[in-house]
């Protein structure tokens, strides 16, 4: 088992939300409980994971933290817009402020179809458990992954802009609003407010430029691993060896009938490529510089045949 990580919830928020709503008092920690129970239903899966699978044991428990993380983000997103406009049956219908209500409704169905794309996290962790949804490439560099790391960048790139827009607004408190509907909590609108040492406020530009080339980086890789998948395994003979671009393994791949040379070994190893004894090959991963390292070796090698 691994530890299990919680993360914290707003419990202030959580007590001013519940009392703008009902006229009962909150039950202190309530939320943050019920916050707990929700999240240990993925650490429950990746335990089960652990036990059946183990060799997915880390990918389960990163997914687990994932979902543990946006459901906190759930809940204090879902308090932070409860303490917006309070209920009409604890302010009353007079003055009632009906706009403020209607963009409150608005950002609870916002937080709510948030929930739902979340909840997916934990039928992945299910089909992990079933052996369905794994695909079968580098542990580096699955492509199922990289598209769990690619959603995580996008999501912070336009959680990050939202937020620059909202400090942006003439009117603070109207400001102030928005941030809450995205989940950002009092303290933290404090923290976004400071100016910096140039006298900036809310996410630096450095910050959004280097989440951006991230994401186009990963989305290269992406679509290099999806191409390979597509174009499937190949096969070209020489005299003396085989090469085989394995897409299943997603490695370049070198099969001599017998033990190679010293000298050809040589070649191999200064090209960056491996022994596999359970592939029967000497491999390296599918890249641009593998596929360049592979050229070379290769004619290499067919120089040497000769």
């Amino acid at each position: 088992m691994s530890a299990r990580n919680f993360f914290e919830i707003n419990e202030n928020n959580a007590r001013i939300a519940h009392n703008m709503m009902s006229m009962s008092d909150y039950s202190a920690g309530s939320v943050t409980t019920e916050y707990h129970n929700t999240a240990s239903i993925a650490y429950d899966l990746a335990d089960k994971i652990a036990e059946v699978r183990p060799e997915e044991a880390e990918r389960a428990y990163r997914l687990a933290e994932r979902y543990a993380k946006k459901m906190a983000d759930y809940y204090n997103r879902e308090n932070s817009i409860g303490t917006m406009c309070p209920s009409i049956l604890i302010c009353g219908a007079g003055n009632f402020p009906t706009r403020k209500k209607e963009k409150q409704v608005a950002a609870w169905e916002r937080n709510h179809q948030f929930y739902e794309k979340t909840q997916g996290i934990l039928g992945k962790l299910k089909g992990i458990l079933n052996g369905t949804k794994i695909i079968k490439s580098s542990d580096e560099d699955a492509i199922e992954k990289l598209e769990e790391k690619l959603e995580d960048l996008k999501n912070s790139q336009e959680l990050m802009k939202a937020a620059n827009k909202a400090l942006r607004m003439k009117n603070e408190e109207a400001g102030n609003d928005q941030l809450k509907e995205l989940g950002f909590s009092e303290d933290s609108i404090k923290s976004l407010r400071t100016p910096d040492f140039c006298g900036r406020i809310g996410y630096a530009s450095y910050e959004l430029t280097n989440n951006n080339a991230n994401i186009k980086r990963i989305e290269a890789r992406l679509s290099s691993l999806k191409t390979a998948k597509e174009r499937g395994t190949s096969e070209s003979e020489y005299k003396t060896f085989k090469v085989v671009e394995n897409t299943e393994a997603m490695r370049y791949q070198i099969i001599f009938e017998g033990k190679p040379e010293p000298e050809v070994r040589d070649v191999l190893k200064t090209n960056g490529f491996k022994w596999a004894p359970s592939q029967g090959a000497w491999q390296r991963q599918i890249t641009a510089n593998g596929k360049w390292a592979l050229n070379r070796t290769v004619e290499k090698l067919k120089a040497m045949e000769s």
